[in-house]
């Protein structure tokens, strides 16, 4: 039994699972879908599921909302109005609730922007990946340098003051040159976040099956280096792994992720987190993966597809997991705080790890070193439970 005395902050993380076309490095829950959505059967049953979350949180306040996929943008704005007023009368979330809805830069989605802005949206994040054509045309995007460029004037001229652009580097056929124009294209957009990341090779995915030729270890590291004094030199702070931001652009719901929060998982293939602090326990639970599937479940409990409850290593490694992405680590009350038990469990690895120059740890706080931010994994693997 774990102990706790408050339970933690409250998200709700919201899937849309369709997309035009599956991109051969996508490894998440989306399925491509040709012919008109079935916009007013998913608005449905993602309320069904959130009605039947929520007498496990009740009474619990909203710290953030994210839509993601997929691509929701794909949903009309009344569809969206409707989904976001069905929440609003459910959980009734402040009128300064982050409100994240993941976009693709098609023009016909841009043209939406304002009036998603009206149903409530204020944070979008534009699925750039890159702003050059032949980058773009061998990650079989559907869209090119001028669709994203024009996405993002739109939603700079909705009234959105809140824009993430998600660019990807170690692409197929980069230079260091490549990646650094690909940056100063998006440092030049003034959006204030940005989430820069390596492309993976994914198992089950068309890249994984027919892996493209990927630059070098050492132009990998270089763009790496080069990248981050590039976003520190125009003002943006390294926050997370792959995450910057200018001062107060941070993603509220990711870090309420990365500082082991709970949250909400409504729609297919969604996961959810719930501690209950009186029963002392955590719970983790994951929805139907096929959207048809989810949909004929009518959601709810009926479209739960599994449910674990994390044991007390379990929970450790999951918080460190996610703590130590972040830059400046955590309090290091808010430990006990997340977990439901005290900072000695770990304190011995922990103290090896600050005495091999991987972690800082003061009265208040741990974080990551440089080193070990750098070697992330290989400092996780000493915190995993043991079998």
């Amino acid at each position: 039994m774990l102990t706790f005395t408050e339970a933690p902050p409250l998200a709700l993380y919201i899937h849309i699972p369709w997309c035009v076309r599956k991109c051969p490095y996508c490894d998440f829950n989306s399925h491509e879908y040709t012919g008109p959505l079935p916009e007013s059967a998913c608005v449905d049953t993602l309320l069904r599921d959130l009605e039947a979350d929520l007498p496990a949180v009740w009474g619990r306040g909203i710290a953030s909302i994210f839509i993601g996929g997929g691509t929701p943008s794909l949903l009309s704005p009344e569809a969206v109005d409707r989904l976001l007023a069905g929440i609003r009368a459910l959980l009734n979330p402040p009128p300064t609730t982050e409100i994240t809805l993941e976009a693709n830069p098609g023009t016909a989605e841009a043209a939406r922007f304002a009036d998603l802005r009206s149903a409530g949206v204020n944070r979008l994040s534009l699925g750039i990946q890159s702003f050059r054509d032949d980058a773009l045309e061998r990650l079989g995007r559907i869209h090119g340098r001028r669709e994203a460029l024009a996405a993002v004037e739109a939603a700079h001229a909705a009234g959105f003051d809140r824009i993430n652009l998600d660019l990807m580097h170690g692409l197929p056929g980069q230079t260091p040159a490549d990646a650094a124009a690909d940056l100063a294209d998006a440092i030049d957009l003034e959006t204030g976040h940005l989430s820069w990341y390596q492309l993976t090779l994914e198992p089950g995915t068309e890249f994984g099956r027919r892996p493209p030729r990927l630059p070098a270890e050492d132009d990998l590291a270089a763009i790496q280096e080069a990248g981050e004094a590039q976003l520190a030199a125009a003002g943006f702070q390294h926050y997370e792994v792959s995450a910057f931001a200018r001062p107060g652009k941070q993603c509220q719901h990711n870090l309420n992720y990365w500082l082991y929060g709970d949250y909400l998982g409504l729609g297919a293939g969604a996961h959810g987190k719930v501690t209950d602090p009186a029963a002392g326990t955590i719970r983790r639970y994951w929805r139907l993966r096929r959207p048809q599937a989810w949909l004929d479940s009518g959601g709810g409990e009926a479209a739960v597809a599994g449910e674990h409850h994390p044991g007390r290593r379990e929970v450790a490694f999951e918080f460190l997991m996610n703590a130590l992405r972040l830059a400046d680590g955590f309090p290091s009350a808010l430990f006990a705080a997340r977990t439901g038990q005290p900072l000695t469990v770990v304190q011995e690895t922990l103290q090896q790890a600050e005495a091999d120059g991987l972690l800082h740890w003061d009265i208040e706080r741990i974080r990551p070193t440089e080193t070990g931010w750098r070697y992330l994994d290989d400092l996780l693997t000493r915190f995993l439970p043991e079998d």
